[in-house]
């Protein structure tokens, strides 16, 4: 590598980490928190506006069942956190709700839930990107026209800031976690204020008519649209599943670290959640959008209003309409929040790839951590995915929502459903009574989460079904089948590399072949090499594509008294691969049990466009050699001169080695500790 790129790289990533500092990685509870409950927190900004969004397809009537929906989430959310507690107490390896249901319900449920989460990360990045610059075009307003390619541009600046390592990206986003929700608290307590003291707070759409596609609805056709609020409201818990895949990263105890964070997560997000649905219903806030079967209606004109602000930057609006900067605090705090919750997937998604290439359901190149001990492949295909969403759906947060909580919800119960399974088998086996009541209580806890998770993914199905939601059910089959095939691949590799005894066993003899075109220092060394190997019999074979030539390589060859026979191959269609193909099978089909050896001389060039002048006949036959049975080959390399200009390059280390020489004093072998497995 140059020293150009490696000083690039290193500017934007740091300086290399050995793996033997894994352990200076762990994080604190107060880091853990804004590394992976941004999502959940960050949720606020979406979620209530949702709820608008969705009961305004039945007209301004049906905002009056905002505060039953909001408490009806709230609770879905408190016993999705009961439960997760109990997970991450349980399964501390990063694995999650795949682990739990591979071990508990079969490899089977294990890949179904893996590729609902995998799916959701990607939406998680997407969704969450998205809203943050819808909120930030509320407080720039000159941003709202180019609001993809802002998007885009803060997925890259997510990327570099996750491929830096865990750690950094920890502190890094702690601060700004913090102060969203100093922001909101905050805006919730002045607004309380103000309510005691006898402010009238209305919003900027108070005064605005919401009209909807389904106005008048009753009867079968009103609990539907309800239920449809209802699971666009479940917004708010993406992300709270993300403390179950990233428990290794917590320090020691893990298990209980983990599940104080996943506590805190509940009750702030929570707070947070039904604080700002609570001043969205008080201060009259609308949203709307005519995609989603409803628009807003100014009465004074009669003409529809197209760019309302979100419904929490409406709300910091009214609460702060006496304090400015305080609305400028809350719009810039939820925008970062929301790119930062994009976070939550970014150390959820790499580990969970991780696990699964770990049980070959993955490449495995995505098991292996690169420089900063980041799982860097994962962070890299996860920030594609969600620029590709980004672009494709033009950074939409209502196009993309109907896509969002299928999957989770389909991992969560699942999840859940496993834990149950969980407790009957370690009830079976336990025989102290304190212990068998705490897992009673564990289990009544999972068996109430799962059927209420499995209730709520059933509501999520039937009403975004036609959103969207149907684009996540093809896409996790999809997923879920090529994890299959890739750990068939794998299997199939594994059971055909297991030693038989046969394959130990010394082969009768060793034929061989040196390939020669013609008579020059590469030639020569291919023969000395291939002599010093001493096999059983040797010989060089030529291909005679022009007949004079040929005849002038024989002569040359008795004239040198070079002590290997030559053979010449005729060839009249003037081709060299399959001649030689040919004669390598008539060997091995005379001497099945013998192994034959062809020795093909290259060229070691230093330009890339050197490559494309020479070695060409040479890869054609070494790539079709390689498929043959009982053949071997083997490259004898000839330096040409422009290839000095490497000699001194300094080469890469691979992924997980170290970047760093041992410093004087210390012991033999220090420095070269390699994560790869």
């Amino acid at each position: 590598m140059s020293k150009v790129p490696d000083l690039a790289k290193r500017l934007l990533l740091g300086r290399a980490l050995s793996s033997a500092q894994q352990h200076e990685q762990l994080l604190k509870k107060r880091i853990a928190l804004p590394v992976f409950a941004s999502d959940a927190l960050s949720s606020v900004a979406y979620a209530p506006q949702e709820i608008l969004l969705a009961l305004g397809a039945g007209g301004l009537v049906m905002y009056h069942y905002t505060p039953w929906i909001a408490a009806a989430v709230v609770i879905i959310l408190l016993t999705v956190v009961a439960s997760y507690r109990q997970n991450v107490r349980a399964y501390q390896s990063g694995g999650g709700d795949f682990e739990v249901a591979t071990t508990n319900l079969g490899g089977n449920w294990g890949v179904v839930v893996a590729s609902a989460l995998l799916v959701d990360y990607v939406l998680t990045v997407a969704v969450s990107v998205s809203s943050g610059v819808e909120n930030l075009g509320a407080l720039l307003k000159f941003m709202q026209p180019h609001e993809v390619a802002v998007a885009i541009v803060i997925v890259v600046l997510l990327t570099l800031g996750n491929l830096r390592g865990l750690k950094e990206a920890g502190v890094a986003f702690a601060i700004p976690t913090y102060l969203f929700m100093f922001a909101v608290f905050g805006m919730l307590a002045w607004g309380l204020v103000r309510l005691v003291s006898g402010a009238q707070l209305q919003a900027e759409t108070a005064h605005y008519e919401v009209r909807g596609d389904e106005m008048g609805i009753a009867g079968f056709a009103l609990v539907f649209l309800l239920l449809r609020a209802f699971s666009s409201g479940c917004a708010a818990l993406t992300g709270v599943e993300a403390i179950s895949n990233g428990v290794p990263a917590f320090k020691k105890p893990k298990g209980e670290n983990a599940a104080t964070t996943l506590l805190a997560l509940g009750l702030v997000a929570m707070t947070l959640f039904g604080g700002v649905t609570a001043f969205a219903y008080i201060t009259d806030a609308k949203f709307a959008e005519p995609d989603q079967g409803s628009q807003l209606i100014d009465p004074s004109t009669g003409k529809p209003v197209t760019d309302a602000d979100p419904v929490i930057a409406q709300v910091a609006h009214t609460v702060f309409s006496n304090f400015t900067p305080g609305f400028a605090l809350v719009t810039a705090m939820t925008a970062l929040i929301l790119f930062l919750a994009a976070n939550t997937a970014f150390n959820g998604f790499p580990v969970l790839g991780s696990v699964l290439a770990q049980n070959r359901y993955l490449p495995r190149q995505l098991h292996t951590r690169g420089d900063r001990l980041a799982y860097s492949n994962g962070i890299i295909i996860l920030a594609t995915m969600a620029g590709l969403l980004i672009y494709a759906y033009d950074a939409s947060v209502s196009r993309l929502i109907p896509l969002y909580t299928v999957g989770v919800f389909v991992s969560f119960t699942v999840s859940q459903v496993g834990m149950v399974r969980h407790w009957n088998r370690l009830l079976a086996t336990e025989p102290d009574a304190a212990q068998r009541r705490r897992m009673r209580t564990s289990r009544g806890i999972n068996a109430f989460g799962a059927t209420l998770t499995g209730i709520v993914l059933v509501v999520v199905l039937i009403t975004k079904f036609a959103l969207g939601a149907y684009i996540v059910c093809i896409a996790m089959p999809l997923l879920f089948l090529l994890m299959k095939a890739i750990r068939r691949h794998y299997d199939r590799v594994a059971a055909e590399l297991v030693p038989s005894g046969e394959d130990v066993a010394l082969p009768a003899r060793n034929h061989g072949i040196v390939l020669v075109s013609k008579i020059h220092k590469p030639t020569l060394r291919a023969l000395a090499y291939a002599r010093a190997t001493r096999p059983s019999t040797l010989e060089a074979v030529t291909v005679a594509v022009d007949h004079e030539e040929s005849q002038r390589l024989q002569q040359e060859w008795d004239a040198l008294d070079i002590p290997v026979p030559l053979k010449i191959l005729d060839s009249p269609y003037r081709e060299i691969t399959r001649p030689v193909l040919s004669y390598v099978k008539g060997v091995r089909r005379k001497s099945p049990r013998d192994v034959v050896t062809v020795f093909i001389p290259e060229y070691v060039v230093g330009h890339w466009w050197e490559h494309l002048l020479h070695n060409q006949s040479a890869l054609r036959l070494k790539g079709r050699l390689l498929f043959q049975p009982g053949v071997m080959v083997t490259s004898v390399a000839w330096q040409l001169q422009s290839s000095d200009r490497l000699k001194g390059r300094k080469e890469p280390p691979g992924p997980g080695s170290s970047r760093r020489p041992p410093r004087a004093g210390t012991r033999p072998g220090a420095g070269s500790v390699s994560d790869r497995d």
